[in-house]
């Protein structure tokens, strides 16, 4: 009998995961990973009334737990503190520093849940390992799941071919309504439970109460980049991202206001009036941090700029350093930071990280 660690993170997904392995006949070992200490990291930070209660990481370890106990497999824990901070979560600062918007799950997969955690799946004896995304490994290929809305290739892309090798993605074929009724099916306490948003260190806590912690905020003027006048005040640029609309607490104009740039040496943060304003548009960048899994290298593919965003059609150049030229037709709010991951139809062949945003051939100068 092949034997398969899985990921137990205390939610729906894993735990289904984990029933479908078993039925298909595996042996199925529980691995559950401990990547935020409460005690060092303040994960109480920004919501008070959570002190008096446990601890989100833990309750999602006693629910993985109650899950492998119905199910009767082992469950181990590991703790991979200082592999996430160092990694994950010292990549998402620096990356704030720089005015950028960082995607940390995608990291998160790169280093921790499929490194660190294959490393450790091994020594527990594992043919396989497995988690509870939402993705399919077809003849070698990483390819889109069934449920185009759950779909988590893009937070996939920076695994490497040897990385996604005797990998299960066992939610692939099914969509998320069936994975909750096979879940209550089996009487799980995980079969109602919420979905997890946001950053995964961050959860439901106040996103600028959190990071004032780890970096100084710093107000300045938030100006019209038509008109350059000051319309009032930013509370830090490291809180903002490029097509944000929400949380820029300036009134008095009718047609909506996006970020459309940001000034680190002068602090400002640029806005654009009106949906369709030039400013929010570019139709090429430059990524870096280029990742394949595979062996296809296309001229001609299609792209995600952001997890919830649609693909786009593109077109590759391939540079002798290493970046890749990426051309499309005039599209809102590609941002520095963020991944641009490449599809070939429904397979994930990779991507990289968006560095720099041009238009007609010329870096925007608003853009950092």
């Amino acid at each position: 009998m092949k034997k398969v660690v899985i990921g137990m993170s205390g939610g729906v997904d894993s735990s289904v995961a984990a029933i479908l392995l078993k039925e298909q006949g595996y042996e199925v070992i529980g691995l559950f990973m401990r990547n935020w200490d409460t005690s060092i990291n303040g994960d109480f930070l920004g919501n008070p009334n959570l002190k008096e209660s446990i601890c989100p990481q833990e309750q999602d370890y006693n629910d993985a737990l109650a899950v492998c106990q119905k199910l009767e497999i082992p469950l181990h824990r590991i703790d991979f503190v200082k592999e996430y901070w160092d990694y994950v979560f010292t990549y998402f600062l620096e990356e704030l520093k720089k005015g950028r918007t960082p995607n940390p799950d995608i990291m998160c997969n790169k280093y921790i849940k499929f490194d660190y955690f294959i490393k450790e799946a091994k020594k527990l004896g594992a043919d396989y390992i497995a988690t509870g995304h939402y993705a399919k490994m077809e003849d070698g290929y990483l390819k889109r799941a069934k449920d185009q809305n759950k779909d988590q290739t893009y937070f996939l892309s920076q695994l490497s071919e040897k990385q996604l090798e005797n990998v299960l993605f066992p939610l692939g074929d099914i969509e998320k309504p069936e994975v909750r009724e096979i879940a209550s099916k089996y009487g799980l306490v995980t079969a109602k439970k919420k979905d997890s948003t946001g950053i995964c260190f961050i959860g439901e806590r106040n996103f600028r109460e959190f990071l004032k912690n780890y970096l100084p905020n710093k107000e300045g003027d938030i100006v019209d980049i038509d008109t350059m006048k000051v319309l009032g005040r930013h509370v830090g640029l490291m809180y903002y991202t490029i097509g944000q609309r929400r949380g820029l607490d300036v009134g008095g104009f009718e047609d909506r206001m996006f970020v459309v740039g940001k000034n680190l040496e002068k602090n400002i943060l640029y806005v654009a009036i009106g949906e369709d304003n030039p400013y929010l548009f570019s139709d090429s960048c430059i990524i870096d941090d280029v990742n394949f899994n595979c062996s296809l290298r296309p001229i001609d593919c299609t792209a995600k700029f952001r997890y919830r965003s649609k693909d786009v059609p593109v077109t590759l150049k391939y540079r002798e350093d290493g970046k890749i030229l990426v051309s499309y037709s005039p599209i809102k709010s590609v941002t520095p930071g963020q991944a641009c991951v490449l599809y070939v139809g429904d397979i994930c062949i990779g991507g990289g990280i968006i560095d720099t945003v041009m238009k007609k051939n010329e870096k925007l100068w608003y853009l950092l």
